[in-house]
């Protein structure tokens, strides 16, 4: 079994047969979810013709390092026992999943559940993953982290983790979005993490990551890189989404357990995807619709969105392979959300391997869908959600609205913190979303 259902189903076990193979319409006739876990990414961080590693000769030994390094924690007791007390003792896990009824009850007969990350430590479920990679680097005798940040959840994340192991810390944001999540660039320097303001390009998450990787390129020998989703050169899709397995291993307990059965469909944001495929992979074998959510912005026009499932193509870029928005000259187009944890020009290659599959659809939320729903989870259920999340919210609600009945569980990723003055400054108190 992989390292995710060793390690973290220990706390949350699941009932017995409760992942037995369901036939259905959403699931490829040749793949055995069963076992696609085990099968997935391959030796070469595969996932079909999407992962790999393409990387400047001089880090393929580095990222070795880490695949082996990985690949022997992840089966040790001591590692396994120590990130399960973090996690109880530390994070705050599990986290809860809330009915909104109210919510539910303006739109139909549909109920919408959410996951509550956004009571994860921080305030969103990046803490999943920095807590696994700080340990890890301890283990490696790494004395620096050095990632990149967009909504600055992931650098906060990843400071806390730095703080809690008592390691150096680096965290490379776009200027614009430094403008744009002072709370958060405030936390991560209170934090002791040194930010690095990225000014070249169009200042947001891609650029940060081309920085981040240049830094780390000169300080791999007692630095490690620690990626901020589902994406990257391989091990990091694989060890992000283990590390964030354990959301959907505890919403499909919890939501048996309130219920008595499944969700009918369960939805999460989608940027690069390591919310989303922590929520999913847990639900890969059962009977439940499950999609992506990825941003549309201000429309569909190159440079106005983010949507690169929706409209992107095969390409490699940060020494992945996967699918990604493109201008004329193939090279990464520019991007847009009113999220700055979704305006990012590519996706997990694991997303792209589940699409191709069948098994995951992917829809869209413009900024005003995404808005309408920030101000309705708020004044609804007294939850104000990040705009990442927002974008799940507001496809839920519109999905419940054709469903007429039935359940749909929404990862609430993050909370909406880091997005207030934002927020107001652009749609002061949200009047004109309401009913």
């Amino acid at each position: 079994m992989l390292f995710a259902y060793v390690a973290f189903s220990a706390i949350w076990v699941y009932p017995e047969g409760i992942l037995s193979l369901r036939s259905g319409k959403h699931h490829a006739p040749t793949m055995n979810y069963n076992t696609y876990l085990k099968n997935y990414p391959d030796k070469d961080g595969r996932f079909g013709v999407y992962g790999g590693a393409m990387l400047p000769p001089e880090l393929i030994p580095a990222f070795e390092e880490i695949s082996m390094a990985y690949q022997t924690i992840c089966h040790s007791s001591q590692f396994i026992n120590e990130l399960r007390r973090i996690r109880r003792e530390f994070q705050g896990r599990p986290t809860p999943i809330y009915h909104c009824e109210r919510l539910s009850n303006k739109i139909g007969a549909c109920q919408i559940y959410v996951k509550r990350e956004d009571l994860n430590h921080t305030g969103a479920h990046k803490l999943n993953h920095c807590m696994g990679e700080g340990l890890l680097a301890k283990f490696m005798g790494k004395k620096r982290l050095i990632a990149e940040t967009g909504a600055g959840q992931h650098g906060v994340a990843l400071a806390t983790a730095a703080a809690f192991f008592g390691l150096e810390c680096e965290i490379h944001m776009g200027e614009i979005d430094i403008a744009k999540q002072q709370p958060n660039v405030q936390r991560m320097k209170v934090l002791a993490a040194k930010v690095v303001p990225v000014s070249h390009g169009l200042k947001t998450l891609k650029e940060a990551v081309d920085s981040a990787f240049e830094s780390y390129a000169k300080n791999y020998k007692d630095s490690i890189y620690c990626i901020g989703s589902a994406l990257g050169p391989h091990p990091f899709p694989l060890m992000v989404r283990d590390f964030q397995m354990c959301i959907g291993v505890e919403a499909r307990e919890q939501f048996l357990e309130m219920t008595g059965m499944l969700p009918d469909a369960i939805c999460a944001c989608v940027g690069g995807g390591s919310n989303s495929i922590g929520l999913f992979a847990p639900f890969l074998a059962d009977d439940v619709t499950i999609y992506g959510v990825e941003p549309l912005g201000r429309g569909t026009a190159m440079g106005d969105h983010a949507a690169s499932m929706t409209y992107g193509e095969k390409g490699i870029m940060h020494g992945f392979e996967s699918i990604m928005l493109m201008d004329e000259s193939r090279d990464p187009a520019p991007v847009y959300s009113i999220a700055s944890g979704l305006d990012y020009p590519s996706v997990g290659p694991e997303h792209a391997f589940l699409h191709d599959l069948g098994r995951i659809k992917y829809e869209t939320a413009s900024d005003d869908e995404a808005m309408e729903a920030f101000f309705k989870l708020s004044r609804y259920e007294g939850i104000i959600p990040a705009l990442e999340s927002s974008h799940a919210v507001a496809f839920a609600m519109k999905k419940a609205k054709e469903m007429g009945t039935g359940s749909i569980l929404v990862n609430l990723s993050g909370r909406g913190d880091k997005d207030l003055d934002y927020v107001i400054e652009k749609y002061g108190d949200g009047s004109q979303f309401m009913d």
